[in-house]
């Protein structure tokens, strides 16, 4: 596939992203996962980090070579990959490549483990030996020359301190030391993915790719690690094309690579299209204008683990309404592999319900029938048949029709339909011959009754 996800050859897909799930918690819900209709899961970082439950250190890696952090270890991985490959889903793992973990509080060298990590490797020598996925834990994997020199980022529209400088939370703060460009560092990288792929892992996701250079992004990902693999970076922009920092970071990895993205320009389209001054009719076709990326690299969504977890992004969390009208659209449209987000009351945010607002949004009865949706019109053809403000119909060939309504009010629409529909998300039979009712602020997913 060379890093695209080819919608077409392999089918339906939808990522579940269990966010700072353990490992073996994914195992023991393989079979619900899949009876959901999710096609692959997205696991946080399977690397050696400091085994705390803040799950940003799970973004600091210690080491490539051992999985063992808060989440599991080497052998909980293989059964949660086992597990998952038994009921036909695929292992997608989230890898953290841009640097290594700020140990500056604790120590002045740059070798990665550490002298205390090294020394545990050694006095339990047979266990770390049963959890290595490659390589000779009595050698260090990095050393100083692995490298950049040391400073943060200021200038974060510069494209070259973005990629070199590193990533810190101010000038007091040290930042995570960012790895150099070199044949050594580029060897481990890759022996880390032909080890997870050697297990069973299909997909991978490239935590800061904007950070990485171009070059860095081509001497990993090769042909032979892309086969057969879905790989998509992690490239934060504020929107879509003539945005600076599209055409800054986003645009330059499009075009140098094949590799997936996340869809942020699709992210800011739908952000606007839903807030109050937005229409609708921006979702008609964004790809056209790009605002949005083609439909065999995008990663789709509504919400990513950044958006909450973060204060600079707080304010791109949607009101739950526009976000599930946002998930219809991403799972009722053609293009893209939707993901959904899932965490563990992570950002302490609560829904009207007065409960943790994501952590059981992948199995929530509306998102378990919109999947169900993407699946049985996946590949279908898409015709727009009403598109205003607040209102947009799409018909997926012969197999679906999406409604979505934004509209503080119910709307009776003009499209009048030809046989009897199902909606998949309310249970209501639409007659042939009948107008679409849709109440205010929801969505209609119908399938032929």
């Amino acid at each position: 596939m060379n890093g695209l996800q080819d919608t077409q050859s392999m089918g339906a897909n939808v990522i579940l992203h269990a966010f700072d799930w353990k490992y073996a918690d994914i195992a023991q819900r393989a079979a619900e996962i899949s009876a959901l209709g999710y096609g692959s899961v997205l696991v946080s970082p399977p690397m050696k980090s400091e085994q705390d439950e803040c799950w940003w250190l799970r973004y600091q890696p210690q080491d490539y070579r051992v999985i063992e952090n808060a989440l599991g270890n080497t052998t909980d991985f293989k059964a949660m990959v086992a597990a998952l490959n038994r009921v036909g889903v695929f292992t997608y793992v989230d890898v953290v490549f841009n640097h290594m973990a700020n140990e500056a509080h604790a120590r002045t060298d740059l070798n990665y483990p550490s002298r205390t990590v090294m020394a545990t490797y050694q006095t339990h020598e047979e266990r770390y030996r049963e959890l290595t996925l490659f390589g000779d834990l009595s050698q260090p994997l990095f050393t100083e020359q692995d490298f950049v020199d040391a400073f943060g980022i200021q200038d974060w529209k510069d494209t070259w301190q973005v990629q070199n400088g590193r990533i810190s939370g101010g000038p007091s703060d040290p930042g995570l030391p960012t790895l150099r460009v070199c044949d050594h560092v580029i060897a481990q990288q890759r022996a880390y993915l032909k080890a997870l792929k050697a297990i069973g892992v299909k997909g991978f996701r490239i935590d800061a790719a904007k950070h990485m250079t171009l070059e860095h992004l081509k001497r990993v990902w090769t042909d032979d690690i892309t086969h057969d693999a879905h790989i998509f970076g992690e490239i934060i922009t504020d929107g879509g094309a003539s945005k600076e920092e599209y055409e800054l970071f986003l645009a330059p990895y499009l075009q140098e690579t094949c590799l997936g993205a996340y869809d942020f320009p699709l992210f800011s389209t739908l952000y606007q299209a839903f807030s109050n001054q937005g229409s609708l009719k921006s979702l008609i076709d964004p790809y056209c204008f790009g605002q949005a990326l083609s439909r065999g690299r995008a990663i789709t969504f509504a919400i990513t683990h950044d958006i909450p977890n973060n204060e600079v992004f707080l304010d791109l969390v949607m009101d739950e309404a526009s976000e599930w009208l946002a998930y219809a659209y991403i799972l009722g449209r053609d293009g893209g592999v939707p993901l959904i987000y899932t965490d563990l009351d992570t950002s302490g945010i609560k829904g009207g319900d007065g409960q943790p607002r994501w952590q059981n949004a992948w199995k929530d009865p509306k998102m378990v029938q919109m999947i169900a949706f993407h699946n049985l019109t996946h590949s279908e053809p898409m015709r727009v048949l009403e598109a205003t403000d607040d209102r947009l119909v799409i018909k997926r060939g012969d197999a679906g029709i999406l409604v979505l309504n934004k509209s503080p009010d119910p709307q009776s629409l003009s499209v009048t339909l030809e046989n009897d529909w199902t909606d998949l998300l309310t249970g209501v039979t639409v007659s042939s011959g009948q107008r679409i009712d849709v109440a205010a602020q929801s969505a209609m997913m119908l399938v032929p009754a």
